[in-house]
């Protein structure tokens, strides 16, 4: 099956994006995107609790609507190190509470932990928790958010992880090289999402402003290099190019697209209509694709721009 698009709704709830021109949108304009996205046929949408009001404006459009939702539970910032169990359990308790209740639902399609670590923090009583509450019928499927290859190796070790979500686009040399995709293979009944295919837009901007400033990146040469490969490919645009490189990965379930306008919702389901890279043309991609710093694979690791 070809990898879905999937609807990532933090620009929904948040101004986010380095490419973000137009900044969150209104509630109006919030719902007649999600709407539009369900009349498209785009079934699945991913938010999180700390999207701001991502999840409300979610589950005031989607409610009456048959979708699936994938969450993330609160990156629980206030509990401490040395937090008690039954302090932690409260928290997370409350964080599903508030995905309910904002997402209009009676249980969790799937609840993603936001930080890879609280799987194995605080004594295991984060994901002790989550384990009871999906016995419980609350949660339906377990997943873990990973930023890094080795959080995503240890999740992929989890047996009771059913989903992933990662970072991946054409210059991401990391999870090959870590044996991250060799160690999805084993595990075929999970579930995985890829995020930042744009790298928060940059790589389909086609405008060195917005770029990351970094010892050893040339902006201007990236975006050359781009080009040249969206021609030689026959894609219509970076955008394209970078989309049908992740659609053309065979592990690949979904595509999460961050979206904030209806003009872009409609550009990425005219795109996903396209055939994707075929494998022999992702592994030229990856051949000519130039060994970029692992700084600018995360934008955590991003400078603050002035």
């Amino acid at each position: 099956m070809p990898a879905e698009l999937v609807l990532g709704a933090v620009q929904l709830g948040l101004p986010y994006g380095a490419a973000n021109r137009t900044g969150q949108p209104s509630r109006a304009a919030a719902l007649r995107l999600v709407n539009r996205a369900v009349d498209h046929g785009i079934s699945t949408f991913d938010t999180a609790r700390a999207y701001g009001d991502s999840e409300e404006r979610l589950g005031e459009a989607l409610s009456a609507r048959p979708v699936r939702m994938v969450t993330k539970l609160s990156p629980l910032t206030k509990v401490s190190e040395d937090a008690g169990r039954e302090s932690i359990r409260a928290a997370v308790d409350a964080s599903i509470e508030h995905s309910l209740r904002a997402l209009r639902l009676d249980r969790l399609d799937c609840l993603m932990l936001h930080r890879a670590a609280h799987r194995t923090s605080h004594g295991g009583a984060i994901w002790e928790r989550l384990i009871e509450r999906l016995e419980d019928g609350s949660i339906l499927a377990l997943g873990v958010s990973v930023q890094t290859p080795q959080e995503a190796l240890e999740a992929l070790a989890c047996p009771d992880v059913q989903h992933i979500q990662m970072p991946f686009n054409l210059l991401d040399w990391r999870w090959r090289q870590d044996g991250v995709i060799a160690a999805i293979a084993s595990r075929p009944c999970v579930t995985i999402h890829v995020r930042s295919v744009f790298l928060q837009g940059i790589l389909a901007a086609q405008d060195p402003s917005v770029w990351p400033r970094l010892n050893g990146i040339s902006a201007t040469t990236l975006i050359a290099h781009i080009d040249t490969l969206v021609a030689d490919f026959g894609r219509s645009s970076p955008a394209d190019l970078c989309l049908a490189y992740a659609r053309g990965q065979e592990w690949v379930d979904g595509v999460v697209v961050g979206m904030e306008t209806e003009h872009q919702l409609q550009t990425n389901v005219e795109l996903f209509l396209r055939p994707p890279l075929s494998p022999r043309e992702c592994r030229q991609v990856e051949v000519r694709c130039p060994h970029v710093p692992e700084a600018l694979l995360n934008p955590a690791l991003w400078p603050a721009r002035a």
